[in-house]
Protein backbone atom coordinates (compact mmCIF):
# COMPACT_ATOMS: atom_id res chain seq x y z
CA UNK A 1 0.00 0.00 0.00
CA UNK A 2 1.73 3.07 -1.20
CA UNK A 3 1.16 6.44 0.64
CA UNK A 4 -1.10 8.84 -0.28
CA UNK A 5 0.63 11.96 -1.70
CA UNK A 6 -0.97 15.24 0.56
CA UNK A 7 -0.73 18.95 -0.04
CA UNK A 8 -1.18 21.14 3.02
CA UNK A 9 -1.93 24.77 2.06
CA UNK A 10 -2.58 27.48 1.66
CA UNK A 11 0.33 27.54 3.79
CA UNK A 12 2.22 24.12 5.55
CA UNK A 13 1.22 23.89 9.55
CA UNK A 14 3.43 21.63 11.70
CA UNK A 15 0.50 20.37 13.36
CA UNK A 16 -0.99 19.35 9.99
CA UNK A 17 1.81 18.18 8.55
CA UNK A 18 2.42 15.54 11.48
CA UNK A 19 -1.59 14.48 10.89
CA UNK A 20 -0.70 14.08 7.66
CA UNK A 21 2.01 11.75 8.18
CA UNK A 22 0.40 9.64 11.47
CA UNK A 23 -2.40 9.06 9.26
CA UNK A 24 -0.06 6.98 6.38
CA UNK A 25 0.50 10.14 3.64
CA UNK A 26 3.00 11.98 2.78
CA UNK A 27 3.44 15.30 2.31
CA UNK A 28 4.13 17.40 -0.72
CA UNK A 29 3.72 20.66 -2.08
CA UNK A 30 1.01 21.75 -3.89
CA UNK A 31 2.83 21.47 -6.99
CA UNK A 32 4.22 17.88 -6.98
CA UNK A 33 0.90 16.31 -7.72
CA UNK A 34 -0.68 15.21 -5.24
CA UNK A 35 -3.97 13.00 -4.74
CA UNK A 36 -5.33 15.03 -1.37
CA UNK A 37 -5.62 18.67 -0.28
CA UNK A 38 -5.92 19.58 3.04
CA UNK A 39 -7.24 23.95 3.18
CA UNK A 40 -6.50 25.51 6.18
CA UNK A 41 -7.97 28.53 5.41
CA UNK A 42 -11.89 28.98 5.70
CA UNK A 43 -11.48 32.65 4.00
CA UNK A 44 -9.25 32.08 1.48
CA UNK A 45 -12.22 30.47 -1.10
CA UNK A 46 -10.25 32.10 -4.02
CA UNK A 47 -7.01 30.81 -3.53
CA UNK A 48 -8.34 27.05 -2.83
CA UNK A 49 -10.18 27.11 -6.66
CA UNK A 50 -6.80 28.47 -8.05
CA UNK A 51 -4.69 25.11 -5.99
CA UNK A 52 -7.54 23.20 -7.73
CA UNK A 53 -7.22 24.06 -10.77
CA UNK A 54 -2.93 24.13 -11.11
CA UNK A 55 -3.27 20.54 -9.57
CA UNK A 56 -6.55 18.75 -11.28
CA UNK A 57 -4.95 14.97 -10.10
CA UNK A 58 -6.58 16.12 -6.85
CA UNK A 59 -8.97 13.52 -5.79
CA UNK A 60 -9.97 14.60 -2.08
CA UNK A 61 -10.20 18.21 -0.34
CA UNK A 62 -10.51 18.36 3.10
CA UNK A 63 -12.46 21.65 4.28
CA UNK A 64 -11.32 23.15 8.04
CA UNK A 65 -15.31 24.29 8.57
CA UNK A 66 -17.96 22.29 9.76
CA UNK A 67 -20.55 24.79 7.27
CA UNK A 68 -19.83 24.98 3.59
CA UNK A 69 -21.79 27.34 2.36
CA UNK A 70 -18.77 30.02 1.17
CA UNK A 71 -18.00 27.17 -0.76
CA UNK A 72 -20.86 26.55 -2.28
CA UNK A 73 -20.78 30.39 -3.21
CA UNK A 74 -18.00 30.22 -4.92
CA UNK A 75 -19.22 27.86 -7.40
CA UNK A 76 -15.87 25.66 -5.89
CA UNK A 77 -17.57 22.19 -5.70
CA UNK A 78 -17.61 19.45 -8.74
CA UNK A 79 -18.61 16.26 -8.71
CA UNK A 80 -15.18 14.69 -9.80
CA UNK A 81 -13.64 14.55 -6.04
CA UNK A 82 -14.38 13.81 -2.85
CA UNK A 83 -14.89 16.38 -0.38
CA UNK A 84 -14.82 16.10 2.95
CA UNK A 85 -15.50 19.03 5.71
CA UNK A 86 -15.03 19.60 9.88
CA UNK A 87 -18.72 18.64 10.46
CA UNK A 88 -19.01 16.63 13.66
CA UNK A 89 -15.43 16.84 14.54
CA UNK A 90 -16.09 20.00 16.75
CA UNK A 91 -19.43 18.88 18.00
CA UNK A 92 -18.48 18.51 21.54
CA UNK A 93 -17.34 22.29 22.66
CA UNK A 94 -20.59 23.94 20.50
CA UNK A 95 -22.92 21.71 22.16
CA UNK A 96 -21.16 22.80 25.73
CA UNK A 97 -21.70 26.24 24.47
CA UNK A 98 -25.39 25.48 23.44
CA UNK A 99 -26.14 23.58 26.51
CA UNK A 100 -24.69 27.46 28.67
CA UNK A 101 -26.24 29.48 26.58
CA UNK A 102 -29.65 27.74 27.54
CA UNK A 103 -28.84 27.70 31.24
CA UNK A 104 -27.49 31.30 31.29
CA UNK A 105 -30.97 32.51 29.42
CA UNK A 106 -33.48 30.34 31.88
CA UNK A 107 -31.56 30.95 35.02
CA UNK A 108 -31.47 34.96 33.97
CA UNK A 109 -27.84 35.37 34.57
CA UNK A 110 -27.95 38.03 32.09
CA UNK A 111 -30.34 40.41 34.32
CA UNK A 112 -28.40 38.85 37.54
CA UNK A 113 -24.79 39.98 35.90
CA UNK A 114 -25.56 43.42 35.59
CA UNK A 115 -27.63 44.10 38.58
CA UNK A 116 -27.12 46.48 41.10
CA UNK A 117 -29.79 45.62 44.04
CA UNK A 118 -31.24 42.49 45.15
CA UNK A 119 -34.24 41.88 42.97
CA UNK A 120 -37.11 39.47 42.56
CA UNK A 121 -36.42 35.49 42.82
CA UNK A 122 -36.88 34.49 39.29
CA UNK A 123 -35.65 31.99 36.93
CA UNK A 124 -36.08 28.15 34.94
CA UNK A 125 -35.15 24.96 35.53
CA UNK A 126 -33.91 22.76 32.71
CA UNK A 127 -34.59 19.48 34.49
CA UNK A 128 -37.78 17.34 32.90
CA UNK A 129 -38.44 19.92 30.28
CA UNK A 130 -38.29 19.38 26.68
CA UNK A 131 -36.50 21.21 24.57
CA UNK A 132 -36.14 21.13 20.36
CA UNK A 133 -33.00 20.75 18.03
CA UNK A 134 -33.20 22.03 14.73
CA UNK A 135 -30.64 19.79 13.08
CA UNK A 136 -29.82 15.93 13.22
CA UNK A 137 -26.11 15.92 13.05
CA UNK A 138 -22.78 15.89 15.49
CA UNK A 139 -23.76 19.11 17.20
CA UNK A 140 -27.43 18.02 18.13
CA UNK A 141 -26.04 14.21 19.18
CA UNK A 142 -23.51 16.06 21.97
CA UNK A 143 -26.19 17.82 23.17
CA UNK A 144 -28.68 14.85 23.36
CA UNK A 145 -25.89 13.82 25.63
CA UNK A 146 -25.16 16.57 27.12
CA UNK A 147 -29.25 16.85 28.18
CA UNK A 148 -29.58 13.02 29.40
CA UNK A 149 -29.08 14.58 33.25
CA UNK A 150 -31.45 17.18 32.80
CA UNK A 151 -33.66 14.20 31.80
CA UNK A 152 -35.16 16.41 29.16
CA UNK A 153 -37.57 15.47 26.54
CA UNK A 154 -35.83 15.95 23.43
CA UNK A 155 -38.01 16.97 20.26
CA UNK A 156 -35.24 16.72 16.65
CA UNK A 157 -35.93 18.61 13.46
CA UNK A 158 -34.46 17.47 10.49
CA UNK A 159 -34.78 16.92 6.74
CA UNK A 160 -35.68 13.35 7.52
CA UNK A 161 -37.79 11.39 10.03
CA UNK A 162 -34.96 9.02 10.73
CA UNK A 163 -34.81 8.41 14.31
CA UNK A 164 -31.51 10.38 16.38
CA UNK A 165 -30.42 8.07 18.93
CA UNK A 166 -31.66 9.60 22.20
CA UNK A 167 -34.19 11.81 21.00
CA UNK A 168 -37.89 11.02 22.43
CA UNK A 169 -39.47 11.97 18.92
CA UNK A 170 -37.86 12.86 15.16
CA UNK A 171 -40.16 14.82 13.05
CA UNK A 172 -39.15 16.45 9.40
CA UNK A 173 -38.57 19.46 8.81
CA UNK A 174 -42.13 20.01 7.23
CA UNK A 175 -43.71 19.19 10.86
CA UNK A 176 -41.74 21.96 12.49
CA UNK A 177 -44.23 24.10 13.76
CA UNK A 178 -45.89 20.75 15.77
CA UNK A 179 -42.18 21.22 17.58
CA UNK A 180 -42.18 24.96 19.08
CA UNK A 181 -44.95 24.74 21.55
CA UNK A 182 -44.27 23.41 24.81
CA UNK A 183 -40.33 23.56 24.12
CA UNK A 184 -38.55 25.25 27.17
CA UNK A 185 -35.56 25.84 24.69
CA UNK A 186 -35.55 25.60 20.71
CA UNK A 187 -31.66 25.15 19.66
CA UNK A 188 -30.96 25.88 15.95
CA UNK A 189 -28.31 23.44 15.31
CA UNK A 190 -28.42 22.89 11.89
CA UNK A 191 -26.83 23.50 8.29
CA UNK A 192 -26.90 26.63 6.21
CA UNK A 193 -29.13 26.11 3.02
CA UNK A 194 -31.46 27.60 0.86
CA UNK A 195 -34.33 25.68 2.56
CA UNK A 196 -32.89 26.28 6.31
CA UNK A 197 -31.83 30.15 5.89
CA UNK A 198 -35.16 31.82 7.40
CA UNK A 199 -36.08 28.85 8.91
CA UNK A 200 -37.02 30.75 11.69
CA UNK A 201 -39.10 33.78 11.38
CA UNK A 202 -42.27 35.54 12.69
CA UNK A 203 -45.36 32.60 12.16
CA UNK A 204 -41.77 30.48 13.99
CA UNK A 205 -41.62 32.17 17.24
CA UNK A 206 -45.30 33.10 17.60
CA UNK A 207 -45.49 29.37 17.84
CA UNK A 208 -42.86 29.25 20.72
CA UNK A 209 -43.79 29.85 24.20
CA UNK A 210 -43.58 32.88 25.87
CA UNK A 211 -41.50 31.65 28.50
CA UNK A 212 -38.85 29.92 26.02
CA UNK A 213 -35.41 30.85 25.00
CA UNK A 214 -33.70 30.56 21.25
CA UNK A 215 -30.70 29.41 21.20
CA UNK A 216 -28.73 29.60 18.23
CA UNK A 217 -24.93 28.04 17.49
CA UNK A 218 -25.26 27.44 14.04
CA UNK A 219 -25.86 30.42 11.14
CA UNK A 220 -27.01 33.71 11.97
CA UNK A 221 -28.63 33.72 8.53
CA UNK A 222 -31.13 31.05 10.05
CA UNK A 223 -33.20 33.70 12.00
CA UNK A 224 -34.85 36.32 10.34
CA UNK A 225 -33.42 38.99 12.66
CA UNK A 226 -36.10 41.86 12.01
CA UNK A 227 -38.91 39.52 13.35
CA UNK A 228 -36.55 38.02 16.04
CA UNK A 229 -35.84 41.66 17.58
CA UNK A 230 -39.92 42.60 17.54
CA UNK A 231 -40.21 39.26 18.95
CA UNK A 232 -38.07 39.87 21.76
CA UNK A 233 -39.27 43.44 22.42
CA UNK A 234 -43.04 42.20 22.45
CA UNK A 235 -42.66 39.32 24.86
CA UNK A 236 -43.79 36.79 22.26
CA UNK A 237 -40.64 34.66 23.86
CA UNK A 238 -38.44 34.83 27.00
CA UNK A 239 -35.05 35.75 25.36
CA UNK A 240 -32.56 34.54 22.63
CA UNK A 241 -28.70 33.10 23.19
CA UNK A 242 -27.08 33.56 20.04
CA UNK A 243 -23.70 32.77 19.14
CA UNK A 244 -24.00 33.25 15.44
CA UNK A 245 -26.32 36.93 13.89
CA UNK A 246 -26.83 37.98 10.72
CA UNK A 247 -25.19 40.07 9.84
CA UNK A 248 -22.03 39.24 11.67
CA UNK A 249 -20.38 40.33 13.21
CA UNK A 250 -23.12 42.81 15.18
CA UNK A 251 -22.43 46.26 14.51
CA UNK A 252 -22.48 48.11 17.46
CA UNK A 253 -25.59 49.58 18.37
CA UNK A 254 -27.88 46.95 16.85
CA UNK A 255 -31.41 46.65 18.79
CA UNK A 256 -29.49 42.92 20.36
CA UNK A 257 -27.21 44.70 21.65
CA UNK A 258 -28.06 45.86 25.54
CA UNK A 259 -31.20 44.16 25.99
CA UNK A 260 -31.79 41.29 29.34
CA UNK A 261 -33.32 38.89 27.13
CA UNK A 262 -30.66 38.46 24.22
CA UNK A 263 -27.27 37.26 24.97
CA UNK A 264 -24.73 37.60 22.17
CA UNK A 265 -21.20 35.43 21.87
CA UNK A 266 -19.12 37.06 19.21
CA UNK A 267 -19.26 33.47 17.20
CA UNK A 268 -17.06 31.56 20.31
CA UNK A 269 -18.61 28.25 20.61
CA UNK A 270 -15.59 26.56 19.17
CA UNK A 271 -12.20 28.55 19.07
CA UNK A 272 -9.57 28.27 17.18
CA UNK A 273 -7.88 26.94 20.20
CA UNK A 274 -10.71 24.29 20.81
CA UNK A 275 -10.88 23.48 17.16
CA UNK A 276 -7.40 23.23 15.42
CA UNK A 277 -6.73 19.43 17.57
CA UNK A 278 -9.63 18.55 16.60
CA UNK A 279 -9.43 19.29 12.88
CA UNK A 280 -6.09 17.51 12.99
CA UNK A 281 -7.33 14.69 14.58
CA UNK A 282 -9.99 14.46 11.42
CA UNK A 283 -7.46 14.71 9.12
CA UNK A 284 -4.98 12.11 10.89
CA UNK A 285 -8.43 9.48 10.59
CA UNK A 286 -8.82 10.38 6.94
CA UNK A 287 -5.76 10.64 5.85
CA UNK A 288 -5.87 6.90 7.11
CA UNK A 289 -9.19 6.10 5.20
CA UNK A 290 -8.01 8.00 2.69
CA UNK A 291 -5.21 5.30 2.13
CA UNK A 292 -6.40 2.44 2.77
CA UNK A 293 -9.51 3.44 0.16
CA UNK A 294 -12.32 3.35 3.23
CA UNK A 295 -15.15 5.95 3.25
CA UNK A 296 -14.13 9.12 4.59
CA UNK A 297 -15.93 10.99 8.05
CA UNK A 298 -17.61 14.31 7.01
CA UNK A 299 -18.10 14.01 3.45
CA UNK A 300 -20.39 16.57 1.87
CA UNK A 301 -22.89 15.94 -0.87
CA UNK A 302 -22.10 19.12 -3.97
CA UNK A 303 -25.30 19.07 -4.59
CA UNK A 304 -26.93 19.24 -0.91
CA UNK A 305 -24.47 21.93 -0.08
CA UNK A 306 -23.90 20.36 3.33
Amino acid sequence: MSPARIAVGPRPSRRFTAAVADGGGEVVAADEAPDGLVWLDPRDIGGLAAALRAAPGIRWVQLPFAGVENVVGHDVFDDSRVWTCAKGAYAEPVAEHALALALAGLRMLPRRIGARSWGEAAGTSLFDRPVTILGGGGITRALIDLLAPFRAEVTVVRRTSEPVPGAYRTLPTAELHSALPGAAVVFLALALSPATTGIIGPAELAAMEPTAWLVNVARGRHVQTDALVEALASGTIAGAALDVTDPEPLPDGHPLWGRENCIVTPHTADTLEMTQPLLAARVRENVARFVAGQDLVGAVDPTAGY
